[in-house]
């Protein structure tokens, strides 16, 4: 079986990691996030005649849905994927922090509507949702266990870990998801942070400050 490729395009005035997954000699590809300014991520796609399928949002604060609406225009067949407890943030920009901001970002409802535990194929390798509360109160990672690989959106980063000073973030529930949830992956694991550079599980749990208290 080929393996995944991971694609990186950090985008925007937050320097939102954006992801595309891609497998050789397929044409299918996912995008994971939707950062502001997509332009050079989209044009990548083009390039490679890949066809986006599924675009996850690991969380619907409005840095990781900005894109939406370009990324929709350029490949009008993708489907949109958010969790369930975030879904209403897509459509509200109280809720996805925008109007905090000073800027009104909205995307149109998901397609599919994520729970934690729930399975996506992608090409022959299984996508497992895990449910990470605690930045917002519907984050998700992707985790495919063969490969090795998580999407963490904000939850985990290269020793930190996400915000959970926002109207609707919980510390409590943010350091159980890493701690219950994420720390239990083996060491090899690479993780793909929603910003900032890569990771493994390993490392973190070695030396990452916050979770080492």
């Amino acid at each position: 079986m080929a393996n995944i490729d991971v694609q990186t395009f950090c985008l925007g005035m937050w320097q939102t990691n954006s992801f595309v997954i891609s497998t050789e000699g397929k044409d299918t590809c996912w995008i994971i996030d939707a950062g502001f300014e997509p332009e050079r991520m989209i044009d990548w796609i083009k390039q490679k005649s890949f066809k986006p399928a599924m675009l996850f949002y690991t969380h619907a604060h409005l840095d990781h849905i900005a894109g939406t609406s370009e990324i929709k225009k350029a490949f009008p067949g993708v489907k949109t994927a958010v969790s369930e407890a975030e879904a209403a943030f897509l459509e509200d920009p109280s809720k996805n922090l925008s109007a905090s901001a000073g800027m009104k970002i909205t995307a149109d409802a998901a397609d599919i509507v994520l729970s934690d535990g729930q399975v996506f194929d992608f090409e022959g390798f299984e996508f497992t949702v895990i449910s990470t509360p605690g930045h917002s109160p519907g984050g998700i990672c992707l985790y495919q266990p063969e490969s090795a690989v998580l999407f963490a959106g904000d939850t985990l980063f290269q020793g930190s870990i996400g915000r959970y000073d926002f109207p609707t973030s919980n510390g409590k529930h943010l350091f159980e998801s890493i701690e219950k949830k994420l720390l239990i992956l083996p060491d090899e694991t690479k993780v793909f942070c929603g910003h900032g550079g890569s990771t493994t599980i390993g490392a973190e749990k070695a030396s990452n400050p916050f979770l080492n208290r």
